[in-house]
């Protein structure tokens, strides 16, 4: 696969390159998930002085021919490589290692995420991180998903009233995001919690995977309604009767 001559060839130009201090790899190819459909992930940490002057366009074309970088709304830099094939960089500064520590997981082992450690700041960091994320498990938690969920619910029935459509798509997705974790939590299938799409059609029972699919308000209810009454079996508590019939009668 070309992704790993392109991992060989960051790892290679990290070490060539006096200005980055650390680096570390993240994604399916660290977690040794990653196939010809996988994105390559970098976090590249540089003296302040060496990332002030660098050019993240130039610094990419140096590991192998792009057809564009552009920076995305989240402020990393997206190479395309030939193929296209997605590299994602962040361009940090050493400064920038200890918020590391705050990642809610890394996803993968400290030896296999980490390319170059020349101060020995970065690995004591991201050992500090879980590997797994934290799985919502006491009752409160749980009732927060799915209170979340109707959120994401309602507000989409009140700007479909309105007439506002492309709105109403936008709150539905993130309601399917909301019943992917129901669903996970109640299956047992939190592997990919951060990313509850990933791999939902191999590890979700087929109805799940069709109502996400469908993601209309009846369908996401109708699934998303008796996750929440499982979990709440499981976890204690009463479902909120006035919300779930003002519910029922919006998904007719």
């Amino acid at each position: 696969m070309i992704q790993h001559d392109l991992i060989a060839r960051v790892r290679q130009r990290c070490r060539e390159d006096p200005g980055v201090r650390a680096a570390l790899m993240y994604g399916s190819f660290a977690a040794g998930q990653g196939d010809e459909h996988s994105d390559v992930e970098f976090w590249l940490f540089f003296e302040p002085a060496a990332r002030t002057a660098l050019d993240p366009a130039a610094w990419c074309a140096r590991v192998a021919p792009v057809n564009l970088v552009v920076r995305n709304e989240f402020g990393t830099h997206v190479a395309f490589f030939p193929g296209p094939v997605r590299g994602e960089f962040h361009f940090a500064t050493t400064a920038d290692i200890p918020s590391v520590g705050e990642w809610p997981a890394r996803g993968a082992g400290v030896a296999s995420m980490v390319v170059v450690d020349r101060d020995g700041l970065l690995t004591p960091v991201l050992a500090s991180v879980p590997e797994r994320p934290a799985i919502p498990a006491d009752p409160v938690e749980v009732a927060e998903l799915c209170g979340r969920f109707a959120n994401w619910l309602v507000l989409a029935a009140h700007v479909t009233a309105r007439g506002e459509q492309l709105r109403a798509k936008d709150a539905l997705g993130h309601a399917a995001r909301h019943l992917l974790w129901m669903a996970r939590l109640a299956e047992g299938s939190t592997g990919h919690w951060l990313t509850p799409s990933r791999g939902a059609e191999a590890e979700l029972p087929s109805r799940t995977v069709a109502a996400v699919a469908e993601s209309t308000l009846a369908a996401l209810w109708r699934e998303g309604r008796e996750r929440w009454l499982t979990l709440l079996a499981a976890t204690g508590g009463e479902p909120p009767a006035a919300l779930f019939a003002e519910l029922d009668r919006l998904a007719a």
